[in-house]
């Protein structure tokens, strides 16, 4: 691999000072570590076997899941061992210092999934808890932030997908790194072209990563997002809407939904698994714009469970939703649009027409006046 190309940290991150080499090859070091443990851990491969995914716990690459064991200082005993000095660790993002001065590792009783950075460098990492985990334990924690990693400006899963993705497949936005290994797997016997599946990896989406994924050559056929079908699963496509159209989407945007509490890794795990994930993510995969629309009208009716009980109601839901007209991404995309507001409300065509141009004549009344007040300051 090629010297890591690396952006300058501030002087709050950590690792700032240090040589960036050494930070990757502790992080490298910790990947080889963690894959050792995984090996006589039961508990965290029966977990993935459960979920789908026994054959990464034998198949090395290009994922080189691992396991982080429950120790406290149990990585940091090791890489001190083999010449990495306390302040590498804690620049790397392995370690964090406890106020008595003693080191700690970041990730303990936890599956370790590897990031790595554009030149395919391991920086970071995502840890699941494990299997045996209480209640209060988070569900995921990622690396800090250091001089070789940024979260915000990384996906999970480029580098290892990196010949399906210049293979144009589809890019699919998911939740974590389960989720993108199991879509990885639906394809593994398939011999067919389909969705290369990426995750943010422990933060929002970021305006940084929803450009990564429009310049995708994929793209330009569409983004597919599929979230858990929950409150934060809902929350999390409206947000990928928004950032994914912004300035023009490279191609359709499109959402594979799921049923509540389920997920890509799950649906891995039935009968014929692999064909349904497929399936769910290229054949029945719908307008990401409906599913905004219908997100933001479940929201009305759980505030105003009356809401569209009269006309009052559905003339006020209608104005809350025509606004999604203008986010089309083209008249035919607006109209039919429109024709679904008019059937989830129950108003008449003419209710929606004219809600619509009020809103377009505001508007551009709005822009008029910001336009008038520039000119005034100038």
């Amino acid at each position: 691999m090629g010297e890591p190309r690396l952006t300058p940290p501030s002087s709050a991150t950590r690792g700032f000072g240090l040589d960036p080499g050494r930070l990757i090859a502790a992080v490298e070091a910790a990947v080889s570590y963690y894959r050792d443990q995984l090996a006589g851990a039961d508990g965290p491969r029966a977990y993935l076997a459960g979920r789908g995914l026994g054959v990464l716990v034998d198949r090395e690459w290009p994922w080189r899941v691992g396991y982080a064991p429950p120790g406290w200082s149990s990585l940091a005993r090791h890489l001190r061992s083999v010449g990495f000095s306390d302040d590498e660790l804690l620049g790397a993002g392995l370690s964090t210092g406890t106020r008595s001065g003693r080191l700690v590792d970041v990730f303990r009783d936890r599956i370790v999934f590897p990031v790595r950075d554009p030149a395919g460098h391991a920086v970071a990492f995502l840890g699941r808890a494990g299997p045996g985990a209480g209640d209060g334990v988070p569900k995921y924690i990622n690396s800090p932030k250091s001089a070789i990693y940024d979260k915000g400006r990384l996906l999970f899963g480029m580098m290892e997908q990196q010949d399906r993705l210049d293979a144009r497949w589809t890019p699919v936005l998911v939740e974590g790194p389960v989720d993108v290994l199991a879509v990885w797997l639906s394809y593994a016997k398939s011999g067919r072209p389909g969705t290369v599946a990426l995750a943010p990896g422990g933060t929002v989406l970021t305006d940084h990563q929803a450009g990564m994924l429009r310049e995708l050559p994929g793209a330009a056929d569409g983004i597919v997002a599929a979230f858990d079908a929950d409150p934060p699963g809902r929350d999390a496509v409206d947000r990928a809407w928004q950032m994914l159209r912004q300035p023009r989407p490279p191609g359709p945007l499109l959402v594979a939904e799921f049923a509540a509490g389920a997920d890509p890794a799950d649906l891995l795990r039935r009968p014929h698994g692999s064909a349904q994930l497929r399936a769910a993510l290229q054949r029945r995969a719908r307008p990401m714009l409906d599913a905004v629309l219908d997100h933001r009208l479940a929201r009305l009716v759980e505030r105003h469970p009356r809401l569209l009980e009269d006309i009052d109601g559905r003339c006020a839901g209608v104005r809350a939703l025509v606004p999604l007209m203008y986010e089309a991404a083209n008249p035919d995309e607006a109209v039919r649009v429109g024709r679904r507001i008019v059937a989830l409300t129950g108003a008449e065509a003419d209710t929606v027409a004219i809600a619509a141009l009020t809103h377009l004549e505001e508007s551009l009344y709005g822009l008029s006046f910001r336009l008038g007040t520039a000119a005034e300051v100038w």
